[in-house]
């Protein structure tokens, strides 16, 4: 088992920047792949973006790529997401979570664990 916590999420305006963090404990955190989901009302949960275990390989979806930064540090079984340029689309729920089975991906299915998510709300 691991248990996930994220924290980090706020009130901010269009334009500006928030880190999310995410802690794990109870599992090896080294050796997981992680990720943020995000989840807007009434919308199913959308793949953010994605670390590999040694944090040599990141994946992005279109819509935060070269806004958002995922990066760990493995020291501090700690991931984090950078965000910068926020827009109001960017409004949700953001969940952190770790993958047992080596390999990035964007299904959330494939994910083990999961934290219970930190709302970022962005105004216009």
């Amino acid at each position: 088992q691991a248990l996930l916590v994220e924290s980090g999420g706020g009130l901010v305006q269009a334009g500006d920047s928030l880190r999310l963090s995410c802690t794990v404990s109870g599992r090896t955190f080294s050796s997981v792949a992680m990720a943020w989901f995000r989840q807007a009302p009434g919308k199913e949960r959308d793949f953010v973006a994605a670390i590999t275990s040694g944090g040599g390989s990141t994946l992005y979806a279109d819509s935060v790529k070269g806004r958002f930064t995922i990066t760990r540090d493995n020291a501090k079984n700690a991931v984090y997401l950078e965000m910068n340029s926020l827009k109001p689309e960017d409004t949700a729920v953001y969940y952190c979570a770790a993958k047992a089975v080596l390999g990035l991906t964007t299904n959330p299915r494939w994910y083990d664990y999961w934290g219970q998510g930190t709302q970022v709300t962005v105004s216009s």
